[in-house]
């Protein structure tokens, strides 16, 4: 088999057939019956682009900045939880970021402290959700700042849905003699991934480094997932206290109505991730991608905008961008390509992606990310959502639809509520 791992899907291939079965199921996640994370993806193929044939660009630039940080493409990597995909786990993420010229968003729920995340990827952002005390969270903001993250990013998306039609795996506690027999089975199977784990003489960390109090030890995964869903949810008044006890880039992630993005940037935000969490939270939300372009108009102009769910290839990126991102965050993409082939596996999709995104820039003759416009993609009738608006169309508030290629700019009488329509995910 060939080390050159040519595509996404090829990565999440690969990661299929390493990855015992419990520890892939976890990485795939979803919610209910999976309509958000189905449309996160299918809502990517129904933009199509508007290429030139003469005049196009012999060179093509992707730097841009996201949270101060100069990056060498508009991707980064997004937080994601307890990694028992491979040893190495942030660690191998973050030195694949580093070495490709990106940053690293690292979970508070990580298997890895922030320090050595750090100290492999400087620019390094730490997350975190709104979880225990207003001390303890302080105290969870000063660890990062002495631990030297450049940003911090606070997600408040999720609805602690319960169940997937499919089945979730079972995942232990702790890692007790008792549930290694249990699992013997599923290791045995998968030699390569227990190989993995025997060289490194270690197991698969449960626990969360990040979220240990002082003098204590990490808790585990699920206790602290436990903490979490008993601390009543924020109010607007709770993220304004927050961003307070920030002195850098702030990041709130998990938007996707209007109206939440300006309280966001009322509270004084820097930067906002449209993102319905991957499809793990409440089912039938629609993908981060239709909901962007009426956040764009909203607030665009005032602080930085990511887009995080369904991105798989680069030409994912450039469609995001042209509809008013300044930058993507990849979860399951690189997840896949750590459980393949661990830090090269990561590299190996930032490539795919970054290769992708130099393409897409050569068709629609842009020398930069930064020149991309709506006229660059061809946005279907009723594919936007412009949730948390007026229903009137050009009242108060509306945003105006996103503009098909070479049309004028109509607008769509934008939908309030209710699951998206594409084909295949209801």
């Amino acid at each position: 088999m060939s080390a050159w791992i040519e595509t996404v899907a090829e990565a999440q291939r690969r990661a299929r057939r390493r990855l015992p079965k419990s520890v892939y199921s976890a990485l795939l996640a979803g919610s209910e019956k999976g309509v958000s994370y189905d449309d996160n993806t299918a809502a990517f193929a129904e933009l199509g682009f508007a290429p030139h044939v003469a005049d196009l660009s012999p060179k093509r630039d992707q730097a841009t900045t996201v949270l101060g940080q100069d990056i060498a493409l508009p991707v980064i990597i997004s937080p994601t939880g307890v990694q028992a995909v491979h040893p190495d786990g942030e660690v191998a993420v973050a030195r694949a970021a580093a070495a490709r010229g990106t940053a690293i968003g690292l979970s508070s729920f990580a298997s890895k402290p922030l320090a050595e995340v750090v100290a492999a990827n400087p620019n390094t952002f730490f997350q975190m959700y709104w979880m225990g005390s207003k001390d303890a969270m302080t105290r969870r903001i000063e660890y990062a700042r002495e631990a030297g993250a450049k940003a911090l990013i606070v997600t408040l998306d999720w609805s602690f849905s319960y169940g997937r039609d499919w089945g979730s795996p079972r995942i232990p506690e702790r890692l007790t003699l008792k549930e290694m027999v249990r699992f013997a089975p599923e290791a045995v199977s998968r030699p390569r991934w227990l190989w993995d784990f025997v060289k490194s003489r270690s197991l698969p960390d449960l626990t969360t480094p990040n979220l240990a109090e002082p003098g204590r030890d990490a808790p585990t995964f699920f206790g602290a997932y436990g903490e979490w869903m008993q601390t009543p949810p924020p109010s607007w008044e709770d993220v304004r206290w927050l961003r307070e006890q920030w002195d850098g880039p702030f990041l709130l992630k998990g938007v996707c109505r209007v109206d939440d993005a300006l309280r966001a940037v009322d509270a004084g935000v820097t930067a906002i991730s449209v993102s319905n969490h991957g499809g793990n939270n409440l089912d039938a939300t629609p993908a981060p991608i239709r909901a962007l372009p009426a956040i764009a108009d909203a607030v665009g102009d005032q602080v930085e905008l990511l887009l995080d769910g369904g991105v798989r290839r680069g030409s994912d990126v450039v469609k995001a961008l042209a509809l008013g991102a300044r930058a993507v965050m990849i979860g399951r993409a690189y997840l896949w390509g750590l459980a393949a082939a661990g830090q090269q596996g990561v590299e190996n999709v930032l490539d795919i992606i970054s290769r992708g995104i130099d393409s897409a820039l050569l068709g629609l003759g842009r020398s930069s990310v930064h020149e991309l416009t709506r006229d660059d993609v061809v946005v279907p009738p009723g594919f936007t959502r412009a949730l948390g608006t007026p229903r009137t169309p050009g009242g108060p508030g509306t945003p105006s639809a996103p503009r098909t290629s070479g049309t004028p700019r109509t607008p769509d009488a934008p939908r309030t509520s209710g699951a998206p329509s594409t084909p295949g995910t209801v």
